[in-house]
């Protein structure tokens, strides 16, 4: 009984990034009430089944830690940018394509991951936050295009929920204080449905039971632009979960090998090859959740089993999906807001060390930053450029990405970079 309750927590505290993605990422889509149903559900039921093929250790994939698995906010962007360009297909013959890549090449990833120091990886982050934010606002206002934008009724329940998510952040401490937007979302639900809302039509048409559908949407279509877009959405996803996969090594005293990172890199990649069939996200290692673990002391792989094993189970109800789809569009803007700005404030943590040790470091956040955010508020900047070209450089969060990946070789990887700080060092020493 205590297994299952502690089990119980962790899926709170990861429960509301797995569900949010595909609201988002439906909505931007168009997809209707009953397909955004499946999509939620699916999703549920592959975070169980990422965590589980983690948490198992076996000779060719597992990390063996107890991490749980969720759908990255990494990939929000670039598949609705994908979705736009190529349709729904597009998006997952992408996500296979990568997922396959991250499996093949998960040997190689340690020496890859030199490409993706903290300075990267920071920028990645707060450029994500910062390009999501305008979805967010949209929102908050009462969506993209609905006849009733930014009316009195939207302010009051998008700020209202905002409000209510500070005020648990701000009073509330412990478990309560760690699923604040989860409450949030629930609390502004309940006071939109006085205002005649929430529509719950969906939750009454879905079905109790169901069974996962391999190409849902479609069979997958592949495009060489798309592909690469998400192949750098996965690689920068495998960077996160590596700092997860230390950060809880380090809380069980267990220590990590080229071997171990391996297996949990192919875990991680063939949990993205499962999403991409039958239509779910790319995966990574959620972060919040090793919080909890530090918050509780409990650090067991049985509990996070338990998650999976109860991720999976709601994943075949998609009534319980349902429910999540009538949240008001307002009321999901304000918690969206929270969130995203969540995510910019972990993207400065990070950066804020390195950009005091380093100029050099100054100028690709500058500049990365800078591209990711102009791309974001002028995206026909490239648009003479061909249009396999354009997913690339129309979407913020990539644009953005890359430019700190070849800053990041200019400054500190060229052969002279590493000449002076060899220099350096040898006149320390001496």
């Amino acid at each position: 009984m205590k297994t299952a309750a502690l089990g119980f927590q962790h899926l709170l505290a990861m429960y509301t990034g797995a569900v949010l993605i595909p609201l988002i990422v439906g909505g931007a889509l168009g997809l209707t009430s009953e397909q955004l149903t499946y999509l939620v559900a699916i999703d549920i039921l592959m975070c169980g089944v990422a965590t589980i093929l983690q948490v198992l250790r076996t000779k060719w994939f597992g990390i063996g830690l107890p991490v749980v698995l969720g759908c990255t906010f990494t990939a929000i962007g670039p598949m609705i940018a994908i979705g736009g360009q190529y349709g729904v297909s597009g998006i997952y013959g992408s996500i296979i394509v990568s997922g396959l890549l991250v499996v093949v090449l998960a040997r190689f990833f340690g020496s890859l991951v030199r490409f993706f120091p903290t300075v990267v990886t920071g920028t990645v982050v707060t450029v994500i936050g910062i390009t999501l934010i305008p979805a967010a606002i949209k929102n908050m206002g009462g969506g993209e295009g609905a006849e009733d934008f930014g009316s009195g009724a939207n302010l009051l329940l998008a700020f209202g929920t905002l409000l209510f998510i500070i005020l648990l952040y701000r009073f509330a401490s412990g478990f309560a204080k760690s699923i604040a937007i989860m409450l949030g979302l629930v609390a502004g639900t309940i006071v939109a449905s006085f205002f005649g809302k929430v529509d719950f039509s969906a939750v009454g048409e879905a079905n109790i039971f169901h069974m996962v559908e391999p190409f849902y949407f479609g069979m997958p279509t592949f495009h060489w632009s798309a592909i690469l877009t998400m192949t750098l959405v996965a690689m920068v996803s495998v960077v996160e979960s590596t700092g997860v996969y230390f950060a809880v090594s380090d809380m069980r005293d267990e220590k990590l090998d080229e071997k171990d990172l391996a297996r949990g890199y192919r875990a991680e990649g063939l949990a993205i090859v499962l999403g991409g069939i039958f239509n779910a996200f790319p995966y990574t290692a959620f972060s919040q959740n090793v919080g909890l673990m530090n918050m509780t002391g409990v650090k067991s792989r049985k509990v996070i089993l338990t998650t999976g094993v109860m991720l999976i189970t709601l994943g075949f109800i998609p009534k319980i999906a349902a429910i999540t789809t009538i949240i008001p569009t307002p009321v999901l803007g304000g918690a969206m807001l929270a969130m995203f700005g969540m995510v910019i404030a972990q993207g400065i943590k990070m950066l804020s060390p390195v950009i005091q040790n380093s100029a050099e470091n100054s100028m690709i956040v500058a500049c990365s930053v800078g591209m990711g955010l102009g791309v974001t508020a002028v995206p026909e900047l490239f648009a003479s450029l061909p249009e396999g070209v354009q997913i690339l450089t129309s979407n913020g969060i990539v644009a953005g990405s890359l430019t700190a990946i070849v800053l990041n070789i200019v400054f500190h990887a060229s052969p002279r970079r590493k000449s002076h700080a060899q220099n350096l060092e040898t006149r320390k020493a001496s």
